[in-house]
């Protein structure tokens, strides 16, 4: 079963009492026929609950205000049966605060030429009722995602689950909360921002705590907590060092940042190698077991992408692909296949691991402290998106690049980390000048489980800017969409 089916999506369809009590019970059987197969299909994560035909203005703000404060809907699908007046939707509209899909369906695929009368075209008029009803959300300027297509398509359902997903994280944003162990790298600008405005736009709680919170709960770590913990290790990993105390001291981390998490209710957290105090190891395999469990990361204090980890990671909560932060290294500049190799000092999520990743011990050359754990391995290849969040001043803006993942064939022995090799799209070159025209931050999570449409989907109900890097990008085209995109974000302030 999907990790997600606890999420509710209420499938609400409109008619109206014009048409008679056969023609509603028929609208009721065909919705309910709808939620039943959507249920059973296994490329559909999270759970459709069926609610009765809407008739009038009443019964529509009824179900949107139970929607709005019912702990498990992470969203609302609407769809027109019939023609269903729009004005009757406005009063329901004025009080939504859930994500919205708009979905033009019919509950017949073709048209009974030989058969087809009135009483047929009264019945299936969604050609006709989802113009109207389009035309009151965007006259009302509500955001919502519309998704056209026979319901029993896979491409159409594929769509509605990646919506879905989206929905999830909004869900899951607005009750995140982001652990700051020390503040952000001294003298970086991107992995900085404004924490007030993200709580406001995202809904994350982005909290201080100081290096001396944390060594207290790992001092206080006993050997039983750190053997169990060694136990689990060995289920997953394979053990490629025999300096074993190194390897105790991050188990040690991370039971502590665990209890610590768990007893605060945070789900990400950052970390910063220049503020380690009396730690004798910079978190690497504590972090990394840490992602695989679902908990965001990101190094150097930037919250934002540990923000951004921990909803991505829920967003593909069902997906065996992988989601990891991620960090820009270096170029391969070959003129027949120019790449990108991805790593970081220690931390990268073993989801990602082409491989049985490996426990390894050796020194990091940065930090000023004992030599840390860490696992290394060669990763998946395949297509991915790479993501990244930044604070534009005015606006918060998501960057995502469409890449291709490749096999690593090259050994690196003198390179000691989990790294991902990928050819960015269009090109290396391209790929490069749009993120950088764009403002992307070094740091980012790399998901092999999500897609740009899906991130775009969260970016819209979120009300924040997105840019994607693709297949057709032209570099004179995005510089005037981010020219466009400034003057548009300084109008809606």
């Amino acid at each position: 079963m999907s990790a997600l089916k606890k999420y509710e999506f209420w499938f609400v369809v409109g008619s109206q009492d014009l048409y008679g009590e056969d023609v509603l019970k028929t609208v009721d059987q065909h919705s309910k026929i709808m939620v039943d197969e959507w249920n059973a299909d296994p490329s559909i994560p999270c759970t459709l609950v069926f609610k009765p035909v809407m008739r009038n203005s009443d019964e529509i703000y009824k179900v949107i205000t139970e929607a709005n404060n019912a702990p498990r809907c992470a969203g609302i699908i609407t769809w027109m049966h019939t023609f269903s007046p729009s004005k009757m939707w406005i009063r329901g509209f004025s009080v939504l605060q859930k994500p919205l899909l708009h979905i033009n369906t019919q509950f017949n695929r073709d048209i009974p030429w030989e058969s087809i009368d009135m009483d047929f075209m009264n019945l299936n008029q969604s050609a006709h009722g989802d113009r109207e009803h389009g035309f009151i959300l965007a006259r009302m300027r509500i955001p919502q995602k519309v998704i056209s297509g026979y319901w029993k398509d896979a491409g159409m359902r594929d769509r509605m689950a990646g919506w879905m997903r989206a929905a999830v994280g909004t869900f899951e944003s607005r009750r995140l909360r982001v652990l700051r162990i020390s503040d952000n790298m001294r003298e970086v600008a991107v992995t900085d921002g404004d924490k007030v405005e993200a709580h406001i736009k995202f809904g994350w709680q982005v909290d201080h705590y100081g290096v001396g919170d944390i060594i207290r709960m790992v001092e206080a770590v006993t050997e039983k907590e750190i053997d169990a913990q060694m136990e689990q290790y060995a289920e997953v990993f394979d053990m490629a060092t025999e300096n074993l105390e190194a390897v105790r001291y991050q188990a040690r981390e991370e039971v502590a940042l665990r209890k610590f998490m768990e007893e605060e209710k945070f789900g990400a957290f950052h970390t910063n190698f220049q503020d380690l105090q009396q730690l004798r190891q910079l978190p690497g395999l504590a972090a990394q077991d840490l992602m695989r469990l679902g908990y965001g990361f990101a190094g150097e204090g930037d919250w934002k992408t540990a923000a951004l980890c921990r909803i991505m990671k829920l967003m593909a909560a069902d997906c065996t692909g992988g989601t990891a932060f991620m960090e820009d290294y270096t170029y391969n500049f070959d003129p027949e296949c120019g790449m990108n190799m991805g790593a970081h000092m220690l931390e990268v999520c073993p989801s990602v691991a082409a491989e049985r990743p490996k426990i390894k011990v050796v020194p990091l050359g940065i930090g000023d402290r004992e030599d840390p754990a860490r696992l290394t391995f060669k990763a998946k290849s395949g297509p991915a998106v790479l993501a990244t969040i930044i604070d534009m001043g005015d606006r918060f803006r998501m960057i995502v690049n469409d890449v291709e993942c490749q096999e690593q064939v090259h050994e690196m022995p003198n390179l000691p980390v989990a790294a991902v090799l990928w050819k960015p799209l269009p090109s290396l070159e391209t790929s490069a000048e749009a993120w950088i025209y764009a403002g992307g931050a070094h740091h980012s999570v790399i998901s092999y489980s999500l897609t740009a449409e899906e991130l775009r989907d969260f970016a819209e109900i979120m009300d924040i800017e997105f840019i994607h890097i693709g297949r057709e990008t032209e570099i004179n085209e995005l510089r005037k969409e981010l020219t466009w995109n400034d003057l548009i974000w300084k109008l809606k302030k």
